[in-house]
């Protein structure tokens, strides 16, 4: 069996805030996802657009959808909505 080299998760070491880490440490637990898939998820998310201009106007709801496999249940979507078209139209 051959595999390429994209085929294969690469090791990375990063130094961060210590009460980000824990945040994110909580955040991956409640939505059963590792801290890995969670970094790697938004990684993916931001470099994916690299045709789009950095303010695209999403709503953090849209935002919050498109970048992982579950939505937050924090998240107020009426609210969100009502705020993105605020700022939108101010």
């Amino acid at each position: 069996m051959h595999v390429h080299l994209s085929d294969m998760d690469t090791k990375l070491t990063l130094k961060l805030d210590k009460d980000v880490i824990t945040r994110a440490k909580a955040y991956a637990l409640r939505h059963k996802i590792s801290l890995s898939h969670l970094v790697e998820n938004y990684l993916s998310s931001i470099t994916a657009q690299t045709d789009q201009p950095e303010d695209t106007g999403i709503s953090s709801f849209v935002d919050s959808i498109s970048s992982t496999n579950t939505i937050s249940p924090n998240i107020d979507a009426k609210k969100d909505y009502r705020d993105h078209l605020n700022k939108k139209h101010t």
